[in-house]
């Protein structure tokens, strides 16, 4: 019987089902963003209005207004210290939903604890912006301990998270220098799994926005982050185990 379950719908876009609680994470819920667009799997389809949504950072493929205005309900908005002003002005009625958390620091939604926890990546909505936040991932305890990651590269401390059961790790994106931009690739995915010591983990963050134009341009980018982590993982953390998820797959954490 699973006491946890997730659907991942692209990129870093994941429903989390924990204790009669549901989370929705960094959605984007269009076929396009700005120069990206979807290449992979269908156009996410909630099963209803999520309680609360955890939002890592403000960069737009994260933090995408299109998406959160069109989440149904009244959810929750959790946000890294120093967004709640400008969720205010681009989201109606995000005044009064906003939790802000920074490292450290948690929230109560219904019986499911969340806690932001640190993240190494820019916190700028975009390079020209006065918009900023510092990123953060999340860790979700109710039945389960999952790790949210949002967008971050491996940093010191990385190892206190664990253990945990399940981590949802960012493993790609869409440029040949990500690594250099506090990202993981597939290889320091599987470092990072190491680190925080989960029992499963789901690679996300690939595999579903690439380039207009781009689409025949380094497939192997495109398509092999996912896999390449479970082999890498195998190697560095054989103690975990890997799933990885097609678009709109569901996976039930073993009890």
């Amino acid at each position: 019987m699973s006491r946890t379950e997730i659907t991942w719908w692209g990129h870093s876009t994941v429903w989390l089902a924990d204790s009669g609680v549901t989370l929705l994470t960094d959605p984007v819920l269009t076929g396009r963003l700005a120069h990206l667009r979807r290449m992979a799997g269908p156009a996410p389809r909630l099963p209803g209005a999520p309680d609360a949504i955890l939002l890592s950072h403000l960069h737009a493929d994260h933090f995408h207004v299109p998406s959160l205005r069109a989440v149904p309900g009244d959810p929750v908005l959790v946000v890294p210290r120093g967004a709640a002003a400008f969720a205010a002005r681009a989201i109606p009625g995000a005044a009064r939903r906003c939790v802000e958390l920074g490292p450290g620091e948690e929230t109560k939604i219904k019986g499911v604890r969340v806690r932001a926890v640190p993240a190494r990546h820019d916190g700028r909505r975009g390079p020209w912006s006065r918009e900023r936040a510092e990123a953060i991932g999340f860790v979700v305890e109710g039945a389960s301990r999952t790790w949210y990651a949002g967008d971050t590269g491996l940093f010191d401390g990385m190892g206190e998270l664990g253990p945990l059961d399940l981590a949802l790790i960012p493993v790609g994106g869409w440029g040949p220098t990500l690594g250099a931009h506090g990202h993981l690739d597939a290889r320091d995915g599987a470092e990072a799994l190491r680190r925080v010591r989960a029992s499963w983990a789901v690679p996300v963050h690939y595999g579903t926005l690439w380039p207009v134009g781009m689409g025949r341009v380094r497939r192997h980018m495109f398509d092999e982050p996912g896999p390449r982590f479970a082999e890498f993982a195998a190697e560095a953390a054989p103690d975990s185990r890997v799933r990885v998820l097609t678009h709109g797959e569901t996976f039930g954490v073993p009890a």
